[in-house]
């Protein structure tokens, strides 16, 4: 009896947002279990081969994946189905080519290059937040990683990290006057100013209102992402 999760996934089912050939083969593979959920999630390799189009096939990604030429957020990744998600940065190496996966188009996820001056700065909303020893408080955060910070953060900010240290450089917080980046949905990618917040009650969740261009929209607040207070701290679009 089969106990494990299926590798594949078949071309019809993978998530609109993923840019490859439906009708090209049966199947693509299947983002593994990591520090994004598999709907909102690249699989490595198929970012080499379909996004990045550095592989003629998953056989040349995974050669290039094996000769430690990839990293993900300062890190070395070698696994294929490794997920790639929300302000995720690859870098190309020895090319030094930067690239950071951001909603865009309204596609949730898409490759945005960067200078390599900003391969190490990653956008990081804060999800949850515990009680550790000694009542020092530790936060995490979308993408998994956690920190223990002594300043006082809540759920829904967003902090500026530098992923070659894991230190704290900056924190935005979810308030009024804040830029703010539309993560999911039909307006994913768009930048607005949070003009309000509304608390959330029994049938629905906590919403924000942001002003777009020439309009202002509703959204639950678990899709806005604060990217800044004039302007995005690091390049998002």
């Amino acid at each position: 009896m089969k106990k494990g999760g299926d590798t594949r996934l078949k071309r019809q089912l993978a998530p609109t947002f993923w840019n490859i050939q439906r009708k090209r083969g049966q199947f693509v593979p299947n983002p593994s279990c990591g520090p994004h959920g598999k709907k909102k999630s690249y699989p490595l390799g198929m970012i080499l081969r379909d996004v990045l189009k550095l592989g003629m096939n998953m056989h040349e990604a995974k050669k290039i994946l094996t000769e430690g030429k990839v990293k993900v957020d300062g890190i070395i990744r070698r696994e294929s189905k490794f997920p790639v998600g929300l302000m995720d940065v690859i870098e190309l190496i020895p090319a030094v080519q930067c690239y950071r996966f951001v909603p865009r188009n309204s596609k949730l996820l898409d490759a945005l290059a960067i200078q390599t001056n900003e391969k190490m700065l990653k956008l990081v909303k804060v999800t949850s937040k515990v009680t550790i020893k000694q009542g020092r408080m530790q936060y995490g955060f979308h993408d998994g990683k956690t920190i223990v910070y002594d300043d006082h953060l809540s759920v829904g900010d967003t902090c500026l990290l530098n992923l070659e240290d894991r230190t704290i450089k900056d924190v935005l917080r979810f308030q009024k006057g804040n830029l703010a980046l539309i993560t999911s949905g039909e307006n994913a990618g768009s930048l607005g100013r949070i003009e309000n917040i509304k608390d959330g009650i029994f049938s629905l969740p906590k919403r924000v209102i942001l002003s777009l261009e020439n309009r202002s929209v509703e959204l639950p607040t678990d899709i806005a992402l604060v990217v800044g207070l004039q302007g995005p701290l690091i390049k998002v679009s």
